[in-house]
């Protein structure tokens, strides 16, 4: 039977969501459905964005929910606002490139902490698809202490990839599994965008971060080591009609995390991105789009990663063009409680079209603000509360898969066997 908790609402939550683009935006017209939201500030440099965010939500009696101006790369801005508008907890929607003072304005505003995508990481300088350099969150996970000694959880990695991936492989570990080998965190989709010969559902900065950098894989003797980018192609078959896809390996937060609080052989995060993303990807890289580093045009600094966004639609603004279907989920091997051999994928997938109307925000963007909705609901009941810097695995995993399911899209699991659900037998 699933937990269910009474009174999850003991505390109602006052939230500063710092950056009000595609998942921010979404995060406000979800949590306002929530009585667990006692206020809601929605915060950008750009107050009009903040607004528009506003104007999505349902249920807004005595401004409950509020725009405001913010300089996110700023630790100063964060935390006066933070301070001004008595938050309980900082919602980090900005890129990951914003997360230090963020991170750093949060603590110094004495709230808890989310964000979606941990502090980033800097390849290894001589030797990058052998040896890790600066890993995905160091920086983060370094001040843990100091958080841990204030009381206040920095919950890092919640949003569905790392986030519901991680809260997955938990769940398997605890209820499903016996003794785990593997753990492949695997995304895919059968989602089309009309119109447009290349458009990704979510922000090109942070995919090229994702793709291009060098893979982080995690095996036990060997720890933490990295690859070529799109390493290790294989070919996985998603649930419920999705299909198979090729899927390669990309850097990404899980394999980080997982390994810290689960015991486990080898971690991997692989997207099927499919080919022609892939030589998009390859042909920035070979240009040098893909840097950060501004270069002087016509004597203006620009960053050419900057430039490709820019070209690029907004994918907040993809919903009405957009078809199918998003899946996010966790490949598990190992033992299963009874000591056979088993494989399972546990996982959540988002239909465009359900999305789009009951919330008018498309399926990658809404499926990524729903996660960090239900973990700041079971933080205001005080049923997740860990000190320190943590990734959502460090949490019961149950209460999360049960509020999930509250908001209207429910998570499953599947046998698999050779990286391919178990087809059930004919009734």
């Amino acid at each position: 039977m699933r937990w269910r908790g009474p009174g999850l609402h003991s505390h109602r939550m006052r939230v500063l969501v710092v950056g009000a683009g595609g998942v921010g935006s979404a995060f406000v017209t979800i949590a306002s459905k929530r009585a667990a939201y006692a206020h809601i500030t929605v915060s950008d440099i750009d107050v009009a964005k903040a607004e528009a965010a506003v104007e999505t939500a349902s249920d807004n009696d005595a401004n409950r929910i509020v725009a405001a101006h913010i300089d996110a790369s700023s630790e100063v801005s964060v935390a006066d606002l933070a301070r001004s508008m008595r938050a309980d907890v900082v919602l980090n929607a900005c890129d990951p490139r914003f997360n230090p003072p963020i991170f750093e304005g949060s603590f110094a505003a004495g709230c808890h902490y989310v964000d979606m995508a941990m502090n980033l990481s800097v390849p290894h300088p001589t030797r990058p698809y052998e040896k890790t350099g600066i890993r995905l969150g160091d920086g983060q996970f370094a001040q843990s202490p100091i958080w841990k000694a204030r009381g206040l959880m920095a919950l890092c990695g919640m949003g569905v990839e790392p986030g519901f991936s991680d809260v997955a492989a938990r769940y398997a570990a605890d209820e499903l599994f016996g003794e785990i080998h593997e753990i492949g965190v695997r995304d895919g989709a059968d989602l089309v965008v009309d119109g447009y010969d290349f458009a990704p559902t979510f922000s090109i900065w942070t995919t090229i971060e994702e793709c291009l950098n060098p893979p982080v894989i995690y095996e036990r003797e060997r720890g933490w080591f990295t690859t070529e980018p799109f390493s290790e192609p294989e070919t996985f078959t998603f649930p419920e009609g999705i299909g198979p896809l090729q899927c390669v390996n990309v850097e990404h937060e899980e394999v980080i995390l997982m390994p810290r609080w689960i015991d486990v052989n080898r971690v991997t995060f692989k997207y099927g991105l499919g080919e022609e993303f892939i030589d998009v990807l390859m042909t920035l890289r070979k240009l040098d789009l893909h840097s950060t580093e501004t270069v002087d045009v016509k004597g203006v600094q620009v960053s050419p990663r900057d430039v490709v966004a820019a070209t690029l639609p907004d994918p907040a603004t993809l919903g009405e063009r957009m078809t199918g279907r998003t899946c996010a989920g966790t490949w598990v091997t190992g033992l299963g409680k009874d000591g056979e051999p088993r494989e399972v994928y546990v996982y959540h997938i988002v239909d465009n079209a359900w999305s789009m109307r009951e919330f008018g925000h498309q399926a990658v963007v809404w499926q990524t603000a729903v996660m960090p909705a239900v973990a700041i609901e079971l933080i205001a009941a005080g049923v997740w509360h860990r000190a320190g810097v943590v990734g959502p695995e460090a949490l019961p995993p149950k209460p999360f898969l049960d509020l999930l399911d509250e908001y209207g899209s429910e998570w499953e699991w599947a046998d698999y066997k050779d990286r391919k659900p178990v087809e059930e037998p004919a009734a």
